[in-house]
């Protein structure tokens, strides 16, 4: 159930048998040569929606942009400031807590939002706690790429060229979410430089000519990211009853 489909007469009836509800968020950013700009938010709400089916959870719209500030040196990548996702993440929050939701899981598509989203979790907290409220309310963060069937899929389908960024299985997966869009090119090197160290814009395009870290994603295909898709939901699926159960 997604609730841009519902009517608000639907979601009170939900509400009166969950109040959990997933929040796909990633963002808007180069991929490299062959990745589409919204791979990480297409990904996160690929992955939402198929867990939400399953378990009959509602799932919100999805947050197509996040904190990319490294990504601007690339066209069309689009950042908010952190400051700007914490309050759009809390403001999101607190509209959904005064109907009555209280469990918030965020399903995460792009690395960089981890530690704003976290601090946004710890500014809805801190308000709580300093109106000394007796609170049920509850927010997680889970990137889809980090689960462990997730990982030992990536590692048996790539090795070490599924790379970081751009890498082979988040583009497997939009490849298996949108076949229609699928874009073809030529890279070189075949597996991207390494690093884990990059600050702003300029220095991440110097370090990463064409975007990629680590990755050969000509190696991706649909059929790839159908594997890849199953792996996550299965990981997610346990996140989401767990994290429902605490």
């Amino acid at each position: 159930m997604q609730l841009a489909l519902a009517t608000w007469q639907e979601v009170e009836d939900y509400l009166r048998n969950s109040r959990g509800i997933i929040i796909p968020i990633g963002s808007t950013e180069q991929h490299g040569p062959v990745g589409l700009m919204g791979t990480d938010h297409l990904d996160a709400e690929y992955v939402s929606k198929g867990v939400g089916d399953h378990v009959g959870c509602l799932v919100a719209p999805t947050l197509c942009i996040g904190m990319s500030q490294h990504h601007l040196a690339f066209a069309g990548s689009i950042t908010l400031r952190p400051s700007t996702l914490i309050a759009v993440v809390s403001d999101i929050v607190h509209s959904l807590l005064r109907h009555g939701f209280e469990r918030f899981l965020f399903i995460n598509g792009h690395g960089g939002n981890l530690a704003t989203v976290n601090a946004a979790f710890d500014e809805i907290y801190a308000g709580i706690s300093l109106r000394a409220e007796i609170s049920s309310v509850r927010c997680k963060i889970v990137s889809w790429t980090r689960g462990p069937r997730a990982v030992a899929m990536a590692k048996e389908l790539y090795g070490s060229s599924n790379g970081s960024h751009a890498s082979a299985a988040e583009i497997s997966l939009a490849q298996a979410y949108l076949p229609h869009v699928i874009k073809h090119a030529q890279m070189w090197p075949k597996v991207a430089p390494r690093s884990d160290a990059y600050y702003d814009s300029a220095d991440f395009r110097r370090r990463f000519a064409d975007g990629r870290i680590g990755s050969d994603p000509s190696l991706s295909s649909p059929e790839d990211g159908a594997r890849v898709y199953d792996a996550a939901l299965a990981d997610l699926i346990e996140i989401y009853h767990a994290f429902m159960a605490d």
